[in-house]
């Protein structure tokens, strides 16, 4: 009796996975031509996998295609980044590859039906703007105030933006624009822009899928707002970056001088903005502001030397070599895609021991939060402590020493 039992509440767990599935599945059927897929296979359930596994396919094959028609578009245009005295690199290479961010954003919406329009607009006016500024200077006011028009906008899409509220919201934009433009700051060597958002999508991906499982095991209220296809946010979209950020590796994740292309602001800012809304996501279902633990190590790192410059006296929009990973490639003369491991590590540990290892409590969240920031801030202190003093050298060679 129980054994039937159990096979019978084994049989409901499956069947409402398997609406869930169809419930995502849909979309397709109302979009472009691979829809009839579905309705071919629709009612077997050993192939919605197969549904899923060939869209990618395909969303993977026409991204390497515009990438690649986007470096014919940049070669002839000469869309380029010359090196200088402060540049990790010293061949002239395409600027802009990242723009396949953007354009990974689109070919989903176009994929699984426009589902987050207003995010759509967002990621587009700021990496449109960046690229911009990519072939030529903005001013600085040109792009603060787009990036925080695109904040709003993704603000909007979720739920967010009500003015009774106002000095919360404008607090949160504040924090959005500054986390954007951390993450631009931390792009300075071969393959760390897509290594690391690979860092932070796939934990986010892991715990998208297994919120249902997560949140039945929390003592707080996280279990009472878990949707009916248990995630935070629509899976194909992470999925979709992933794939965008994979396409940017072939042509970037390369040793200092081999790299086809640099992502480039656009690349590098709309990252940023699509790993912060889909972050958002995570935050405003839970409540739970830790989950910026996900973001910890660019954090600490971007944080730091953004203080370290202030103390000196700098232009903050000036170009640099202070960050511990340009000290790592350049000062220490360790590989590039040596110092990107290192960091996609870092964040994987800390990401996953958060999801997998931290007790769901509040209290546990934060004391883990707090626990690692104070880690790596005392590793970053340390290393600077030791190896600061090769930068300063250096800039004393160039006559620049701040």
């Amino acid at each position: 009796m129980k054994q039937n039992q159990l096979k019978r509440e084994n049989k409901k767990v499956v069947d409402s996975l398997f609406d869930s599935l169809i419930n995502q599945c849909e979309p397709l059927t109302y979009t472009i031509p691979v829809h009839f897929f579905c309705i071919t296979l629709f009612f077997n359930k050993a192939h919605i996998h197969f549904i899923f596994m060939a869209t990618y396919i395909i969303i993977f094959v026409l991204l390497l295609v515009a990438e690649l028609v986007y470096f014919r578009i940049a070669d002839k245009c000469n869309i380029i980044d010359k090196p200088n005295q402060r540049s990790s690199h010293s061949t002239i290479v395409l600027r802009g590859g990242g723009i396949i961010f953007l354009i990974g954003a689109w070919v989903w919406s176009a994929f699984f039906g426009f589902e987050y329009p207003w995010f759509l607009a967002g990621v587009t006016l700021i990496a449109g703007v960046s690229f911009v500024d990519d072939i030529r200077s903005l001013p600085d006011s040109v792009r603060l105030v787009a990036q925080f028009a695109a904040a709003a906008m993704a603000f909007y899409q979720l739920d967010i933006l009500h003015w009774e509220m106002w000095w919360i919201v404008l607090v949160a934009l504040v924090v959005y624009v500054g986390a954007t433009n951390v993450i631009n700051f931390m792009d300075g060597i071969n393959g760390i822009t897509a290594g690391y958002a690979l860092a932070v999508l796939l934990p986010l991906g892991l715990l998208n899928t297994n919120y249902h499982e997560l949140a039945t095991n929390l003592t707080t209220n996280y279990s009472s707002i878990v949707s009916s296809d248990g995630v935070f946010v629509d899976q194909s979209l992470i999925v979709a970056s992933i794939i965008a950020a994979l396409v940017f590796c072939i042509f970037n994740f390369r040793p200092k001088g081999k790299a086809k292309c640099f992502a480039g602001d656009v690349g590098s800012i709309g990252i940023a903005f699509i790993m912060l809304f889909l972050l958002g996501n995570v935050i405003i279902k839970t409540e739970d502001i830790t989950w910026l633990i996900f973001l910890l190590v660019y954090g600490v790192d971007g944080c730091l030397t953004i203080i370290h410059r202030i103390m000196l006296h700098e232009n903050l929009g000036e170009a640099h070599r202070k960050h511990a990973y340009q000290i790592m490639a350049n000062e220490l003369k360790i590989g590039h895609v040596k110092v990107t491991l290192l960091y996609m590590a870092m964040q994987l540990i800390v990401s996953l021991g958060f999801i997998y290892l931290c007790p769901n409590t509040v209290l546990c969240h934060w004391m883990y939060l707090i626990g690692a920031l104070a880690v790596l801030a005392v590793a970053y202190v340390l290393f600077m402590k030791k190896y600061y003093h090769l930068h300063e050298e250096y800039l004393a060679e160039l006559g620049v020493l701040n």
